[in-house]
């Protein structure tokens, strides 16, 4: 074993200099292009005037490893690192993070280093080296490269399992991608057959939301407490878990089973739809399975079978709808939307012929993804072995 103090010789710190007026300035990457999957993200990276002297080595060259100091959050430890692919001597970095480069290319492969780094932080190796102040997580990184260590083995061993990896994070993109395509296959199908919802080019009738469904706040914050928060409950869904289209529950803000049972008017059930009152308006989703509450600060939205959820969905989260909604909010401090708003909003409603017609194609649709979403499993699952296998 080699500590990666050893590797490198030295974290050095990054610039951030003063505010670029001119669009001439250098580009800097800052932690907001870290991303969990250790590559960079270049969007929104942006340029600064730096005019201190001497810092040629720090400007980035392929193969370095940046690395987190200050970020992170309760569920995410500060420590995340990126592995730098783009051109030689063009970026630099914020002082929030840290450049690791590997001193010695014919003992040491940087992707080889970097996926040990990044197996760790996955693993929650970086939070024992946290030290937390007034809420911001920072990284006690001396301490930390100092310490962790990289399992000692050949380079050309070293390349291949980088090759490996690095194979298999490709298909998983690839795979995504195909769900990405398929998903924007069914709405473009969506927008063909109904079209906008609010201008309704194809004349629908119009019908109020409580026609179609039943609606219902979620409960009032009197009616949790502390003690009602448990490891391993029932998933409480505000509007911060709906995500892309999709529920994203939060495994820390769960209830109890008696808590779940005594609010039984408030439980999600395969099939409704749940959409944020709070924030962005029209954020909604379709709930996979049972076991879910309606948080406070979202409603709960029951088809009686007219229209599916995926319909009623799809039409809440249409663009034009979407900024209907937001006109439609009342408060000054924080916009929200309550049960009369929702139960009038004016939802197209085609024929069941057309609807069927739809539904038969999405269907279809809707068994490759699932194919490709097994594949998609598959391949992770494969992902997370051999990281485990390679770097414990």
């Amino acid at each position: 074993m080699a500590k990666v103090i050893d590797i490198i010789g030295k974290v050095l710190s990054g610039e951030w200099g003063t505010d670029d007026e001119t669009g001439d300035g250098i580009p800097v990457l800052r932690t907001t292009n870290f991303t969990n999957e250790g590559v960079v993200n270049y969007n929104d990276v942006v340029t600064r005037m730096i005019t201190k002297k001497n810092i040629e080595e720090k400007y980035l060259r392929k193969g370095d490893i940046l690395i987190e100091k200050s970020g992170g959050s309760v569920k995410f430890p500060v420590g995340r690192v990126i592995y730098f692919d783009g051109e030689d001597n063009t970026y630099l970095f914020n002082n929030f993070t840290g450049l690791l480069r590997v001193k010695d290319r014919e003992i040491w492969y940087p992707r080889y280093v970097f996926y040990s780094l990044f197996a760790n932080y996955k693993r929650g190796g970086t939070r024992a080296f946290e030290n937390k102040t007034t809420g911001l997580h920072n990284l006690k990184i001396d301490d930390y490269v100092s310490r962790y260590e990289v399992a000692e083995i050949g380079l050309t061993e070293q390349v291949l399992i980088c090759d490996k990896l690095d194979k298999l994070y490709e298909i998983i993109k690839l795979r995504e991608q195909e769900l990405q395509l398929l998903d924007d296959l069914i709405k473009a199908r969506f927008v063909e057959m109904f079209g906008d919802p609010v201008s309704n080019p194809y004349g629908y009738d119009k019908i109020a939301l409580s026609d179609l469904a039943d609606i219902k706040i979620g409960p009032f914050g009197s009616l949790l407490h502390k003690e009602d928060y448990i490891d391993g409950g029932h998933p409480l869904l505000n509007p911060s878990h709906i995500v892309d289209g999709k529920v994203s529950p939060d495994d820390k803000l769960t209830i109890s089973d008696e808590k779940y049972e005594e609010l039984s008017a408030y439980q999600l059930k395969t099939g409704d739809v749940v959409m944020g009152r709070r924030g962005e308006m029209g954020r909604c989703a379709v709930v996979p399975e049972d076991g879910f509450l309606c948080g406070t600060g979202s409603m709960l939205i029951r088809t009686k079978g007219e229209v599916t959820a995926d319909y009623i969905q799809k039409i809440i989260s249409f663009p034009s709808f979407k900024k209907t909604i937001e006109d439609m909010a009342v408060g000054q401090t924080m916009p929200n939307l309550n049960v009369p708003i929702v139960s009038g909003f004016q939802i197209i409603k085609p024929p069941m012929e057309v609807q069927d017609r739809y539904y038969a194609f999405a269907e279809q649709v809707n068994k490759s993804k699932v194919k490709v979403q097994k594949a998609l499993d598959e391949t992770r699952k494969l992902f997370d072995s051999l990281m485990q296998q390679y770097f414990g």
